[in-house]
């Protein structure tokens, strides 16, 4: 499956690619992860954001490590002003 697209400080998933099938989401340690229909109102903007960067950044095509500050970030309010684009 080539859902996941990585970029400089943020993981995104195709929508175009993605069937829905709920594979990934208890894989996501950050639980950030929802199926479409379910994803929280507050973050129904990243689908469009997700559906941009999908088409510009490369598919992930192994599991990786999480970054070494991936905690300290986890649950953080606000990241969106601190997306890099490229």
């Amino acid at each position: 499956m080539d859902c996941f697209h990585e970029g400089p400080n943020f993981l995104v998933i195709d929508p175009e690619e993605c069937i829905d099938c709920t594979l990934c989401v208890p894989e996501c340690p950050a639980e950030a992860i929802f199926a479409e229909d379910d994803v929280p109102e507050e973050q129904r903007r990243f689908i469009a954001i997700n559906a941009e960067l999908a088409k510009e950044w490369p598919v992930i095509v192994e599991r990786m490590e999480p970054l070494a500050d991936a905690d300290e970030w986890n649950h953080k309010p606000d990241k969106l002003k601190y997306l890099q684009r490229s």
